[in-house]
């Protein structure tokens, strides 16, 4: 299943009438040039709104799902902005830097064009990706254009979603969901079933031929110290195929599928497993199906799944870090203090390949304490996928629409320390510069839930840009501390 968006960039030039069109022409040659396979250049360059009608049709022709419109000269600023109100698909905006020629019939003045394009796109309400810096070179540019790649991924993926649910979500979870007028707003589609429509669903899998396959699948990934219960594979192959193929059945007119799935506590007694290692097989091949119905965190997993092209998963801000383990392993090894740790954890839906190499199937201690007898050897409650999270550059960050139905965000960038737990779940420690200033300005002052999305990898910029291109305002990060939160307290 093709869960991520391909991206097919075209390149169209804008002209303005009383500029040497051959000026914006050749600026475009070169920035085709610089960039490489993947652009395709538009032949039109656009002066009217004529051109642009011409323009749009020939990209959307070619196939392309994304677009840099390009002011090699001042540019007319009514066809370039509306190249964006035509086109079906995100629009990034750049201008061209002096440079390639005498300063009298050379000259484009697009750095000034830019400004006029900027307003007259604000004018119109018409979202646009516009780069720190706009103004460059044939290779700037290039450039740039990589850096709107993922955005555009992301931005193409959340446009064709729907995020597929099976609720209610558990009693006291409340913070793991939230108003659905944010999708909406995002362009997102929502469906929303009862666990009973999933365990109708399952028992409809029974006997399923596939179901051997995804099974020897499932015992090559796990490895013979890995799948400590080789007898509950047909179970979870059986459930892996119920969901795979309700994506397939329920996306309707949608291209892309995310689950958000209640998975206890009836879940387990009545499926005869937990879900969490399907889920994060499923999650590894970006399908990202969020815990405890949170639909925002599903909704998150598949914006980092889309930037960066990888397994995601999704972790509870989950304890702090004992002063005695820090002391021992962290203190004199890394620049952090003890309240930039943490440890995020979750029962073992983290996909096998972010863990580390001992990982294994195991029993969710929490629910066994819950739901079985004491003392009594896990059944149901089998099912995680557990061990460390291995070391690696991470971003944590979350969208979420929040209870006065206001979208809102938070991107903060860390890693993943080479340090062991002594604990259970899916678990890893945790360490992001001034985190004890952004739980308690951000997190905590924001009220947002304590799930939070995990992209492995630095892409704090892209999901930044993401985020502003989908119209979300409050984007909060973890401020140095040079840079004083509104509500922190001065005086401490």
């Amino acid at each position: 299943m093709q869960n991520i968006p391909e991206v097919k960039l075209g390149l169209i030039a804008v002209s303005r009438d009383c500029f040497p069109i051959a000026l914006s022409e050749s600026r475009r040659a070169a920035i085709v040039r610089a960039f490489g396979e993947g652009l395709y250049e538009c032949p039109v360059t656009v002066e009217n709104e004529s051109d642009m009608l011409s323009a749009v049709a020939d990209v959307q022709a070619a196939g392309c799902s994304a677009l840099v419109v390009f002011l090699g000269n001042f540019g007319p600023e009514t066809p370039e902005t509306l190249i964006a109100k035509h086109f079906d698909g995100p629009c990034m905006f750049v201008a061209a830097a002096e440079g390639d020629g005498d300063l009298i019939n050379g000259r484009g003045d697009a750095y000034c064009g830019m400004l006029n394009c900027s307003y007259n796109l604000g004018m119109r309400r018409l979202p646009a990706y516009i780069p720190s810096y706009p103004v460059g070179t044939a290779e700037e540019i290039a450039g740039m254009i990589r850096d709107f790649v993922p955005v555009a991924r992301a931005v193409l993926g959340v446009k064709n979603l729907k995020i597929i649910t099976f609720g209610p979500r558990p009693q006291d979870f409340f913070a793991c969901n939230a108003p659905i007028k944010g999708l909406y707003e995002l362009g997102v589609e929502i469906e929303e079933n009862s666990e009973l429509d999933l365990l109708v669903a399952y028992k409809a899998h029974e006997g399923d031929p596939r179901i051997a396959a995804v099974c020897d699948d499932m015992a090559a990934e796990l490895g013979v110290s890995g799948n400590n219960y080789p007898q509950l594979l047909p179970r979870m192959a059986q459930f892996e195929l119920t969901l795979l193929d309700w994506a397939e059945e329920h996306k309707g007119s949608r291209k892309y599928v995310a689950f958000a799935d209640k998975c206890w506590p009836a879940f387990p007694k009545e499926f005869g497993f937990e879900p969490c290692y399907v889920n994060s097989r499923l999650a590894s091949r970006g399908i990202p199906v969020s815990c405890e119905v949170d639909i925002y965190g599903a909704l998150s997993e598949y914006v980092g799944a889309c930037v960066s092209l990888d397994a995601v998963t999704l972790l509870d801000i989950n304890n702090s870090v004992p002063a005695s383990l820090f002391e021992k392993e962290i203190a004199g090894r890394f620049d952090y203090t003890l309240t930039d740790t943490f440890m995020g954890f979750h029962c073992g839906n983290t996909p096998a390949c972010k863990m580390c190499a001992d990982r294994a199937v195991k029993y969710q201690l929490i629910q066994h304490r819950l739901l079985e007898p004491a003392g009594s050897e896990p059944d149901f409650t089998r099912g995680t996928l557990e061990g460390d999270i291995a070391p690696s550059d991470i971003t944590f960050f979350r969208l979420q629409c929040d209870s006065e139905g206001v979208l809102r965000s938070y991107i903060a960038q860390g890693e993943v320390l080479p340090v062991a737990t002594g604990s259970f779940g899916g678990i890893g420690v945790f360490a992001i510069p001034e985190m004890g200033r952004f739980y308690r300005h951000v997190l905590l002052e924001k009220r947002y839930p304590h799930h939070g999305a995990v992209a492995f990898g630095h892409y704090g910029k892209a999901l930044f840009e993401t985020f502003r291109f989908l119209g979300v305002t409050d984007i909060a990060y973890n401020r140095p501390r040079s840079l004083p939160y509104p509500t922190e307290n001065p005086f401490c």
